[in-house]
């Protein structure tokens, strides 16, 4: 994405300069027109290419249990069934 918007103000950049410049230039200004879109070209790239678009995360440790966790349990009330939660720690 930086690079395409990069590209796209460097296009607009150009246009825009070369619009501008009257039709009856004096000396040096071709000169001086390639000499800024060589200059922009070479900055544009330094910026595009200083870092990356996207950087992968940097790996975790993750537990793959918990100390802790919820238990379910069925247990007879003498009328029925019944469940019930409870924790158990490791």
């Amino acid at each position: 994405m930086k690079k395409t918007f990069a590209a796209m103000v460097a296009v607009a950049t150009i246009a825009a300069s070369l619009s501008a410049t009257p039709a009856h230039a004096q000396r040096g200004i071709a000169a001086g027109v390639a000499a800024g879109l060589i200059g922009g070209a070479i900055v544009g790239g330094a910026i595009a290419a200083s870092r990356p678009a996207y950087a992968a995360p940097a790996p975790v440790y993750v537990d793959e249990y918990p100390a802790c966790r919820m238990v379910r349990e069925r247990f007879w009330d003498g009328y029925g069934w019944r469940v019930r939660r409870y924790e158990v720690c490791n």
